[in-house]
């Protein structure tokens, strides 16, 4: 029932939504992230290199927020996740992933503007952001607001805790022989000590973790791909010219080669940088900036380096290593990433991607408790209740389980609660697309 569901929901319908949003979003920015990328780095990037923070006492600057949401869209999918859509789809889901992601800067732009826009202060005065407030506020629907910050606490529990738990917990298992119990109790505590220290202690955790484990991860994928650069222009004529093949399925039904590589490309880039879940209006909110169009930049920036820089890494790594022949390499796409980066870089890429697992899938559970924290603060307000202590004890808990076993059916949950978030947010982008303005 639950893979009924899952197809249900993440079927065509919902990728040609996030589709036309992202081009809707892109014409109302003139291409904005596309042709203004001189202009967006240099206020993102550019920012880094000058020495610039912008941090008020009390809050966290821009950077840290950006830093936040790369620790929720780059994780074990940027690693798992592509070589998983190869797999399915073939060498031309690349090209598919890379259209989703330009589309989807200009998504991640508008939500972030409209969360900052909307944003206010709780009561203990920090921000509170996401599109709870732009669809309570800017489309005047309380119902849908309340529904979007349910199923984003649902989600934190899935997505957020035990599926990252899960893939730390396997990895330091398969690599190190470490007890998976052991690791959760290791896990709950060190996540314990750093969310409760609140936004401010996340942002820092995030700021550290995040350039780190991309610095790592970016490192070790060049090195393979270096390994077999002779490769490299076979695998580019290889990815365009799959991604337009019409080709037929054992069963003779022409087109069904197109119609999966198209699917699992525009999946694989939605999936990664989150754009249009809604997550980056609730991530890119905490900064004291006030100008929504610099942080609608640095969100452009994070899609930028999740899908278009990390996820063409992994996939380019794959592809020269194998020569294209995927299916001889490996049964899943964790494997296969794994053989990948050993066969180039021996025991030391495989060390490299159990590293980078466990780094990515911890700043996520960070930022996630983050993200339905925002929600629960949201539920707090409309209800005149306090779950902040029972919203800790069960995402702790969770973190906690998720070590312990396999989390196939919590993987498919998890994706059907982001779905479900999409569509309300969807929704909102659709119709407050007006307020938002190019930079």
């Amino acid at each position: 029932m639950l893979q009924t569901l899952h197809e249900i929901i993440w079927g065509p319908g919902m990728l040609v939504l996030f589709l036309a949003a992202g081009l809707l979003y892109s014409v109302r920015l003139g291409f904005f992230p596309i042709l203004g990328i001189r202009t967006w780095w240099q206020t993102t990037a550019g920012s880094l290199l000058r020495g610039s923070k912008d941090q008020k006492e009390g809050g966290i600057s821009e950077f840290q927020s950006a830093c936040t949401a790369l620790a929720a869209t780059i994780g074990t999918g940027n690693i798992a996740g592509v070589a998983t859509a190869l797999l399915a789809g073939g060498p031309g889901a690349v090209f598919w992933m890379w259209l989703s992601a330009f589309l989807g800067m200009g998504t991640a732009y508008g939500e972030t503007e409209l969360g900052i826009r909307y944003r206010r202060r709780d009561k203990k005065g920090k921000w509170l952001s996401g599109p709870m407030l732009y669809l309570e506020q800017g489309l005047k629907l309380p119902g849908l607001a309340v529904l979007y910050a349910v199923l984003c606490i649902l989600a934190s529990f899935g997505m957020g805790s035990m599926v990252q738990a899960n893939a730390i917990s396997e990895t330091l298992e398969f690599t190190f022989s470490v007890s998976p119990a052991l690791i959760g109790v290791l896990l709950a505590m060190l996540a314990g000590r750093i969310v409760t220290g609140g936004i401010g202690r996340i942002a820092r955790a995030s700021e550290r973790l995040a350039p780190v484990s991309a610095a790592i991860y970016i490192l070790a994928s060049l090195s393979v791909i270096a390994c077999f650069w002779r490769e490299l222009p076979a695998v580019f004529a290889m990815i365009f010219k799959d991604a337009f093949a019409i080709r037929s399925a054992a069963g003779g039904v022409s087109g069904f080669g197109v119609s999966r590589c198209v699917r699992y490309g525009i999946a694989r880039g939605v999936f990664s940088n989150e754009a249009g879940l809604g997550s980056l209006a609730v991530l890119n909110g905490g900064t004291d900036r006030v100008s929504p169009g610099v942080q609608g930049q640095w969100a452009i920036f994070e899609v930028f380096v999740d899908t278009i820089v990390c996820c063409t890494l992994t996939a380019l790594a794959i592809l020269s290593a194998t020569g294209g022949e995927l299916g001889a390499a490996a049964k899943n796409g964790a494997a296969l990433t794994s053989a990948c980066f050993t066969r180039g870089l021996g025991n030391l890429g495989g060390y490299a991607v159990s590293v980078c697992v466990v780094l990515f899938a911890f700043a996520t559970i960070l930022a996630w408790y983050y993200m339905g924290k925002q929600a629960v603060t949201y539920l707090e307000e409309k209800t005149g209740h306090d779950f902040s202590y029972l919203y800790l004890a069960g995402y702790l808990t969770a973190v906690f389980l998720g070590s312990l076993g396999p989390m196939e059916q919590v993987w498919q949950l998890s994706d059907i609660f982001n779905g479900l978030m999409a569509m309300p947010n969807l929704l909102a982008l659709a119709f407050l697309v007006r307020e938002v303005k190019r930079p």
